[in-house]
């Protein structure tokens, strides 16, 4: 595998992802994470709830043991990716809204995460935050990626924490105020990628997974928000082994691992963020989260870049 080595002049870096469901951090920015890992970065895993409600989404492990120990079998499927990936991970101990059905929906359950002031449910995020003292932060964005209520809020409770963290006016019990430098949400999830590997697919005489949904799907700019494109293609690999670890939620034989790696690779070899705060100068487009914060690193020329 054509990867760069560990380069101790990235001793010192550290990410912070925080995301709402264990299998959260398998399915979006792993091969980042696995990047950075193996770079020599320290990259922590901060997961909101503990997924007690999630589906049952593999047909082989739809069993009534499994629904009867949900809890315990999310916490051993996160160990399991938690190694796979490389990372240290804090649980923050909310507990799982679950996805409302009906129209309209049932009320979410009380004392569930997103039902929660997320001014106040950013507490252990903020402890988090001033323990690991991550330069680079990522969530989800308003729309928590899609409209589970526990992404939404995710992104409420990280962006409070995201502030919070950084005034010593507030939980000075939990320790020194901390900046995070850089602030990014999670894109990957967007129509143009999902495009190009149907096409992709089609031209290779394969029948696509995607080709539903692309037909309905409305936001077609929102990949316009796009700051940040990450190359990290030789990690596809390890990344599905670790969603894969998920095995409660994810299917091996579903959508997820219906287009080859080889294609994946050759038409999009990134995963994409929104730079959405920085307290150091950069330029986008970027190709790293830590553009601006790495040592003796050069800038692009200001010409065909823009700056934050």
């Amino acid at each position: 595998m054509s990867v760069p080595t560990s380069d101790p002049s990235n001793a010192g870096l550290r990410l912070l992802h925080v995301h709402a469901h264990p299998d959260d951090e398998s399915s979006k920015g792993a091969a980042t994470t696995l990047k950075y890992v193996h770079e020599g970065v320290r990259v922590m895993v901060a997961t909101c709830t503990g997924g007690e409600r999630g589906s049952v989404l593999n047909p082989a492990m739809d069993r009534p043991e499994v629904w009867d120990h949900m809890p315990e079998i999310r916490r051993s499927e996160m160990a399991h990716a938690r190694e796979i990936l490389g990372v240290e991970q804090r649980s923050l101990g909310y507990i799982d809204s679950g996805l409302p059905e009906g129209d309209p929906p049932d009320p979410l359950p009380p004392g569930s995460f997103a039902t929660l002031d997320p001014e106040v449910a950013a507490a252990p995020l903020v402890k988090t935050i001033r323990e690991f003292k991550p330069q680079v932060m990522t969530t989800y964005d308003e729309n928590g990626g899609y409209p589970h209520p526990d992404h939404i809020q995710c992104h409420r409770v990280s962006v409070a924490a995201f502030r919070q963290a950084a005034d010593p006016e507030v939980l000075p019990e939990y320790g020194e105020p901390w900046q995070v430098s850089k602030l990014y949400y999670q894109m990957s999830f967007h129509r143009l990628r999902y495009a190009a590997l149907d096409a992709a697919m089609h031209e290779r005489g394969m029948d696509s997974p995607y080709s539903e949904r692309l037909a309905e799907w409305e936001n077609r700019d929102y990949e316009q928000r796009i700051t940040t494109r990450v190359p990290c293609g030789d990690f596809f690999a390890r990344r599905d082994d670790a969603l894969r670890a998920h095995e409660s939620q994810i299917d091996p034989h579903g959508f997820w691992f219906a287009v080859p790696l080889d294609i994946q690779r050759k038409v999009w070899p990134t995963e994409d963020f929104q730079l959405v705060y920085s307290r150091v100068p950069t330029f986008v487009p970027e190709n790293d989260l830590f553009d601006g914060l790495r040592p003796g690193t050069k800038a692009p020329d200001p010409s065909d870049t823009w700056i934050i």
